[in-house]
């Protein structure tokens, strides 16, 4: 499939599913070092919060990482994903010992999943392939209806303006043919939905959500993915403790590809 073709679907979720027909969500988290750094850094908070015998519901579960990582430790683990393709790549991992129900849907519906009901909920995907702020809208409060009142959800969006910067690094030419808007210097949502730090912080406060953490998510390692990925093991435990060190500095946060946020 192309670009064009993709762009011509109008269905929303149809639109969805064939893009991981193009990107291989597979491999985004777990191709190299520099990759596995949004990986590391979600778990860790995860980890941080969930309580034992913990109760995990996954929304836009991709190809599963999050999912198995917290199935292999004995978590019970719901996932909802949308795309054919990454449905297919996360039933081959699955474990039949593991407490893990996949299932295939949308976010936008979460009516078989009872309120109240999660330690942790992931809304690690849906925020960056919604478009309407009344979808937006609608999968947060579903989110927050599924979750404990005493519970967390973690939130993940696309940072707007350090796109402009990790496409230069793959194309030279990107500001004079690069696909946004070049007098408003707005990038076209598409195949994804950006947001800036403020419109991504003040849609969640606008859903009711208390904001705990706002991390620079994977920071500036797609940016140096060709440093980060040569190096050897003690450095890149160095580097993931400058990141620890730094992602949640308020002047870091612009310079990320990913921010997450922590609330309930």
């Amino acid at each position: 499939m192309t670009f064009e073709e993709l762009q011509a679907i109008e269905n929303e979720a149809e639109r969805v599913n064939a893009t991981y027909t193009i990107f291989d969500e597979n491999r985004r988290l777990n191709h190299s070092k520099s990759a596995q750094v949004e990986f590391l850094t979600t778990v860790r908070y995860v980890e941080k919060y969930l309580k034992p015998n913990g109760k995990i519901l996954d929304l836009g579960a991709g190809a599963g990482e999050y999912s198995t990582f917290f199935a292999e430790k004995g978590y019970e683990v719901d996932s909802l994903e949308l795309s054919d393709e990454n449905i297919k790549a996360f039933r081959e991992k699955i474990k039949p010992e593991w407490k893990l129900n996949l299932k295939q849907g949308n976010a936008l519906d979460l009516s078989e999943y009872s309120e109240e009901t999660y330690d942790i909920v992931l809304l690690m995907g849906p925020l960056y392939h919604l478009k309407s702020n009344e979808d937006k809208m609608k999968v947060i409060q579903e989110a927050k209806r599924v979750c404990k009142k005493d519970g967390l959800i973690f939130f993940a969006f696309i940072n707007h303006d350090m796109v402009f910067l990790t496409e230069l690094s793959y194309d030279q030419n990107y500001f004079t043919s690069g696909d946004y808007d070049h007098e408003t210097m707005r990038l076209h949502d598409f195949p994804f939905v950006f947001a800036t730090v403020s419109e991504s912080k003040n849609l969640l406060e606008t859903a009711g959500i208390q904001i705990l953490h706002i991390i620079a998510h994977d920071g500036a390692s797609e940016l140096m993915a060709d440093r980060i990925n040569v190096m050897d093991d003690e450095n890149y435990r160095q580097y993931l403790r400058y990141h620890e060190m730094i992602c949640e500095k308020p002047e870091m946060l612009g310079m990320s590809n990913h921010l997450l946020y922590i609330g309930r």
